[in-house]
């Protein structure tokens, strides 16, 4: 008899109403008890959303809002650049370019302002024209550089705290990404170097890739051809 009062109780309560959130409130069945050996099963919207079709992963029908076809008048856009404020420009360019191989391509002073702008890239600059407006718009036309942004003497300042990196709450910026001939062999001469490093390459559970901190605490992902594909390849 007591077992039939429980299965009558456990019936009924399983008929509760629930009120989820922007839902009218409906009987559902509740999975009240779970096994002692095993977890509630937590379920996870953004599984279904990704999964809605059998086509690619990067498909308009599995990303909402991508457009596959680009408006005609973004026709000859590209990505040229990437801004972060600096300290010190002597310490800095020292660190662009003989730790990651960089070079000068461009510097643009502002005296009415009392700034200074240095473009750093991986290009020959041996190609670049004589002439320094040419050579601003030569500049402008590269792909993937990097402009620091110096306000002059905060590398004098004693009051001056440094700037956000965007990996400290609250978030918003996280870093940007060299490739390398090899991951391994490149952090080893970083570390020679003093470079400060967020992550090694074998550090947590994505192998072969490395994070690095530039002069003023920007992240740098260090990552190669050789085994990006392999470390990434569960979530392809």
């Amino acid at each position: 008899m007591a077992s039939l009062r429980l299965g009558g109780a456990l019936s009924r309560l399983s008929l509760l109403q629930v009120q989820l959130p922007g839902k009218p409130s409906s009987p559902l069945p509740l999975p009240l008890f779970h096994p002692s050996k095993s977890k509630p099963r937590t379920r996870n919207p953004f599984r279904f959303y990704y999964m809605a079709s059998s086509e690619p992963k990067e498909s308009p029908a599995n990303n909402p809002g991508l457009h596959t076809t680009p408006d005609q008048a973004t026709k000859g856009y590209f990505m040229q650049q990437t801004m972060f404020r600096i300290k010190d420009p002597k310490v800095s360019l020292d660190f662009y370019s003989r730790v990651l191989g960089m070079s000068l391509l461009k510097r643009l002073d502002f005296p009415e302002m009392k700034f200074s702008l240095y473009f750093m890239g991986y290009e020959d600059t041996a190609s670049s024209p004589s002439d320094p407006v040419d050579r601003t718009v030569w500049t402008f036309g590269r792909l993937a550089t990097i402009e620091l942004t110096h306000n002059w003497g905060t590398e004098s300042d004693p009051e001056f705290k440094g700037y956000h990196n965007g990996n400290s709450e609250p978030r918003g910026f996280g870093h940007i990404g060299v490739t390398v001939d090899d991951t391994y062999k490149a952090c080893e001469r970083f570390e020679r170097l003093g470079v400060e490093f967020v992550k090694k390459p074998d550090d947590g559970k994505m192998k072969g890739i490395a994070f690095i901190k530039d002069p003023d605490g920007y992240w740098i992902e260090i990552f190669d051809l050789k085994t990006i594909g392999k470390t990434t390849s569960s979530a392809a």
